[in-house]
């Protein structure tokens, strides 16, 4: 099993798929690095490097009792690429992921990076302040912390019905859910808690600002978790020649429902570099 240990001596797991230019994954809450399995062998078959991690708290890395923050986060990264010495880097961040890799930019900067998506991420802000009026109230997400405590299991199997856009006409099998809910179950309560405060409160205007590399912002135009409105349609405007691509009707967890379509886009984002 590949690991690394980050600076604070945590161990992080990660894959490391193929040959050539590489592309590194960041998944999403409360998930861990397989939720990208189907993305990675697409690409990794087409003569591309994947990596993916678990992020610390979820899947098989360490579970710390702290260092749940977005700077934490971006240090792991940070950690991981130069483990790898990576050069020429894809960072690809899905919904909370895409606070990783943009947090990432903001700190480190992009001599390592050639380019970057954001899909279905809480970039620039997700959670609704003065000056972003669109953002989602604070009370939904003291609300799913709420539940996480409650009953942990039967919450997270709920969130899949939001998440997967069951509730409008989408579907995925019963394999899919399983497999989702085992996932989370994996990670770290306190991780898994503390995300939802570092997701939605931490405010990535400024690292969006430093983004200066190509960038593909993808979001569902049905996404009930990370809507559009508040997020990637403010990344999408606020990032200097970025390509937006919205999937109609769409859900949060497009990669899944539409695994064809966005392995594809991803690969033709990757071949136009």
């Amino acid at each position: 099993m590949s690991t690394f240990r980050t600076q604070d001596g945590t161990q992080i797991y990660y894959k490391d798929w193929g040959k050539g230019k590489p592309v590194l994954f960041s998944h999403g809450w409360p998930l861990d690095a397989d939720m990208w399995d189907s993305q990675m062998n697409f690409l990794a078959e087409r003569g591309y490097r994947v990596i993916a991690f678990d992020r610390r708290g979820f899947g098989r890395s360490d579970q710390p009792w702290e260092g749940y923050n977005y700077d934490t986060f971006a240090s792991d990264i940070n950690d991981l690429i130069e483990h790898l010495d990576l050069h020429d880097i894809t960072l690809v961040g899905f919904s909370m992921g895409g606070g990783d890799v943009t947090r990432y930019i903001g700190r480190y900067g992009t001599e390592r990076v050639s380019a970057l998506a954001l899909l279905g991420a809480v970039t620039p802000i997700f959670i609704k302040t003065d000056d972003h009026p669109e953002g989602v109230d604070k009370s939904v997400f003291d609300d799913i912390k709420a539940g996480l405590r409650k009953d942990r299991a039967q919450f997270i199997s709920d969130f899949a019905t939001p998440f997967y856009g069951l509730n409008k006409g989408m579907t995925v099998s019963e394999g899919v859910k399983t497999q989702t809910l085992n996932i989370a179950l994996l990670a770290s309560l306190k991780g898994t808690i503390d995300c939802v405060t570092a997701f939605s409160e931490t405010d990535f205007r400024p690292d969006v600002k430093k983004i200066d590399v190509p960038t593909l912002v993808i979001h569902g135009s049905s996404d009930q978790v990370v809507p559009f409105e508040a997020t990637g349609k403010l990344a999408a405007e606020t990032i200097t020649g970025a390509q937006l691509k919205i999937y109609d009707g769409a859900p949060h967890g497009f990669a899944v429902t539409h695994q064809q379509q966005l392995n594809e886009d991803l690969l033709a984002f990757l071949q136009a570099r």
